[in-house]
């Protein structure tokens, strides 16, 4: 099994007011079947990190999905919107759809690449 992981960029708007939200920043999309096969992994550059259902990303491409610490939803017809909740605040996280599209094109390719492997 191999991790998926891609690079993307990324605008970060967050409730912290020492956060300069202009500047598209890189994040990095990851996919470790290993660890939990249904999950996906956001890291943001100052080192916070979100994993959370692989459905949920997909299903946030089309209409909004989620709740509780984890919210997608498109915004336009180029972002998506990832929104993360935590005791510290919330950040939001604009993506490029198409970026998102190609990490989970690539995240099922792998999967069942494995599950041809193992089966």
């Amino acid at each position: 099994m191999s991790v998926v992981e891609q690079f993307a960029r990324a605008r970060i708007v967050t409730d912290d007011d020492t956060q300069d939200e202009r500047d598209a920043v890189p994040v990095v999309l990851r996919y470790d079947p290993q660890a939990d096969p249904r999950a996906v992994r956001i890291a943001l550059p100052d080192g916070r990190a979100w994993t959370f259902s692989r459905s949920l990303l997909e299903q946030g491409l089309r209409a909004p999905a989620g709740t509780g610490e984890v919210r997608v939803w498109p915004c336009g017809r180029v972002q998506t919107v990832v929104e993360f909740h935590t005791a510290q605040g919330v950040s939001v996280v604009q993506i490029e759809t198409k970026a998102l599209t190609r990490f989970l094109r690539r995240t099922y390719t792998e999967a069942m690449a494995t599950a041809f492997a193992h089966g």
